[in-house]
């Protein structure tokens, strides 16, 4: 009897670990290019980030949650022992590429961890397809409508501002630019977050605390979110600066364009259901910005480290995750 609130206090912990190298990563996403562009000071920036990934607590529900929650593994065979290994394959991967300055997917490591040892546990039969289907699917989507939106949203603001004197133009961004990065924050924090709140609320329910019905708590919620807020306010420095500075040169009009972009991919997905990484949109939004001014000014060296990074995550989260269910059976 007191096993399980002992593992369920583990897996809890371990989730705002994960949550909390999900803000440390994922920092990069909403500040680099204002950063970059010297729109705000790096702790301006993050500051606004952490502030505008808590107030997405109370503004886009909860359906990533329910899909990470339900939608993704059967939840009948789950427990406990395979959401805290699961979590383990996630917190390896995010801590390991963020030490290394690589942004990442911690959306997809988690969703790997998860899988991983889900598969372990039980096979095959534990995966709902239709839900990792479409993940995959946006893996590839997320980064490309990116690119898309962003490079048709800034020949649109080029076309509207061709007459004016670039100087003042990038005046103008540089103080837009704290709206569409604040947004970008706000949409990052509620897509994220409600990552960690659905394996939270998933690890609940099958330790019988929530009853016979599926819901997140409000507290988790709550937790969740402060969780990835703390660890933005820490801050990814070495991701942030590959994503602000070393894809492409950004100025205050691209810089707001990326986050236009990106801002409303992310929260178009949200209301969706759908677990996008927000990683992949900005990435995909500053290429985007970048391949306007010719292809180019990207430096497609760093592009392909990221992708590479981006291609690794759920395997190798999943085979963590998969090997640490394998070990921790051993002792139970």
């Amino acid at each position: 009897m007191l096993e399980i609130p002992i593992v369920v206090f583990i897996g809890i912990l371990l989730a705002l670990v994960f949550d909390f190298g999900n803000g440390l990563n994922d920092a990069a996403n909403a500040v680099s290019t204002i950063i970059a562009t010297r729109g705000l000071s790096l702790r301006q920036a993050v500051l606004m980030s952490a502030i505008g990934n808590f107030i997405g607590a109370f503004i886009f529900g909860v359906a990533v949650a329910t899909t990470i929650g339900k939608g993704l593994v059967i939840p009948e065979i789950v427990n406990p022992y395979i959401i805290i290994t699961g979590l383990a394959g996630a917190i390896f991967w995010v801590y390991f590429t963020t030490y290394f300055g690589l942004p990442i997917s911690a959306s997809h490591s988690l969703i790997g961890g998860y899988v991983g040892s889900a598969v372990a546990a039980a096979g095959l039969k534990a995966v709902i397809f239709s839900g990792i289907t479409k993940v995959l699917l946006f893996i590839f989507a997320a980064p490309l409508l990116g690119m898309i939106v962003a490079f048709l949203f800034q020949l649109l603001i080029f076309h509207i501002f061709k007459k004016s004197d670039p100087s003042q133009v990038n005046k103008y961004f540089r103080k837009l630019q704290i709206v569409s990065a604040s947004i970008y924050s706000i949409g990052h924090g509620t897509n994220d977050a409600q990552k960690t709140m659905g394996i939270i609320a998933i690890l609940l329910f099958s330790a019988g605390i929530l009853g016979k019905e599926f819901y997140v708590p409000f507290w988790v919620a709550i937790m969740s979110y402060a969780a990835i807020a703390l660890g933005t306010i820490a801050g990814g420095w070495k991701v942030i600066k590959t994503m602000g500075m070393r894809i492409t040169k950004l100025q205050p009009v691209n810089g707001f364009c990326a986050e236009t972009a990106g801002s409303s991919v992310v929260i178009g997905s949200t209301i969706l259901g759908i677990p996008v990484s927000t990683t992949h949109v900005i990435s995909g939004s500053i290429i985007g910005v970048g391949v306007l001014k010719r292809v180019s000014a990207v430096r497609w060296g760093i592009a392909r480290n990221i992708m590479w990074a981006w291609i690794l995550t759920m395997p190798v989260s999943g085979l963590v995750g998969g090997l640490s269910y394998f070990a921790v059976k051993l002792f139970i």
